[in-house]
């Protein structure tokens, strides 16, 4: 069997670091890199900083480059958040018959807020025989799909709470603003108000495929965003913020079976918080039969967590049906310390 060929859709903070884990990997190959502006027409080791040996040097090009049939396996997108604003890349990259691994938050579970163009993603991947995957550290991992497998030792359950605590420094610019970082309180409320600031994106989404695993309903789903304000100066490498500005977003979610609370999300997140003494760490308390405890401190970081899930799934992804498919629909996620051909399966959607 040939490499595995990946193209990578946006050279920011995350794709860059794909590009940097798969040059690193065996029977994986990257062929194409696309992005905007000053990084179109630069060779892609100037643009992660460092060579790679026995790996090909290509340059970073266009859409039209790199979007078309034959060139690759699967597309890593890594441009943006929302699955209305990913929806014309994934249709194209589709039609040119690629599967495709994004890193938009929305798309882990886009039934959630988007059922319409979720159904419409579906029909595209099954009419041209690929597959489509949403995931990352979270949504995707930490705060449901981890939650999920521990549920797999329990008989019963009376309530889940899955708190993150971490930090946001090694985000990109486009996680910044949509987390208000370095604005005023007064901007964040307004932001907040109107809509215009996200917060964390991928509670509906997390807390819908909790739901669908677990086989509940849910009467309600409500969500909190407070801004966390920082009294010293903050500096990360997408973004600042002042004495007195926002470095971070608490958001909360709620979900509600029967008139009663069964699953809390718990998520503060800010730029640099060992600067303020707060220390990071992942969460998953259960209480049910048995009751369950799971604590890991420091935080999973969430950028190599990110670039890791999203590389680890190719495979998966590869050789799932064709259509929309979720990380509840594959097997489970697990790094990849050999050959990358070893984990495609014969009948897989492959470049011949």
């Amino acid at each position: 069997m040939k490499n595995v060929k990946v193209v990578i859709w946006g050279m920011g903070a995350m794709g860059s670091g794909m590009a940097r884990m798969l040059m690193k990997k065996t029977g994986i190959d990257i062929v194409g890199a696309i992005d905007i502006g000053a990084k179109v027409g630069k060779p892609i080791f100037e643009v992660l900083g460092e060579e790679y040996p026995n790996n090909e040097n290509i340059k970073i090009g266009t859409v039209e480059d790199y979007i078309k049939p034959a060139i690759a396996d699967v597309v890593l997108l890594c441009t943006d958040s929302f699955t209305e604003k990913a929806f014309d890349k994934i249709k194209l990259i589709v039609e040119n018959k690629m599967n495709v691994v994004t890193s938009a938050e929305e798309m882990s579970y886009p039934k959630a807020q988007s059922p319409e163009l979720a159904d419409e993603i579906d029909q595209l991947a099954k009419e041209n025989g690929v597959s489509v995957l949403g995931t990352g550290i979270n949504p995707g991992l930490i705060m449901d799909v981890l939650v999920l497998v521990m549920t797999g030792a329990c008989e019963d359950i009376n309530h889940i709470t899955s708190r993150r605590v971490n930090s946001l420094s090694p985000f990109g610019k486009a996680v910044m603003e949509e987390q208000g970082i370095g604005i005023s309180v007064e901007e964040f409320e307004q932001g907040k108000k109107d809509g215009s600031l996200a917060g964390h994106v991928g509670f509906p989404e997390s807390m819908s495929l909790m739901a669908e695993a677990l086989g509940v309903k849910f009467d309600e789903i409500t969500q909190g965003m407070d801004p966390i304000v920082t009294d010293v100066d903050r500096v990360a490498p997408y973004g600042e913020a002042k004495a007195g500005s926002v470095a971070g977003v608490s958001m909360t979610a709620s979900g509600v079976v029967n008139g009663k609370e069964l699953i809390k999300m718990d998520h503060p997140q800010q730029i640099e918080p060992e600067q303020v003494g707060v220390n990071t760490g992942d969460y998953v308390i259960i209480d049910g039969n048995p009751k369950i405890n799971l604590v890991n401190s420091p935080e999973v970081e969430g950028g190599v967590g990110t670039i890791a899930m999203c590389v680890n799934m190719i495979p998966q992804t590869i050789n799932a049906r064709p259509g929309l498919v979720t990380m509840i629909d594959l097997p489970i996620p697990h790094a990849i310390l050999g050959d990358f051909r070893d984990q495609i399966h014969e009948d897989a959607k492959i470049v011949k």
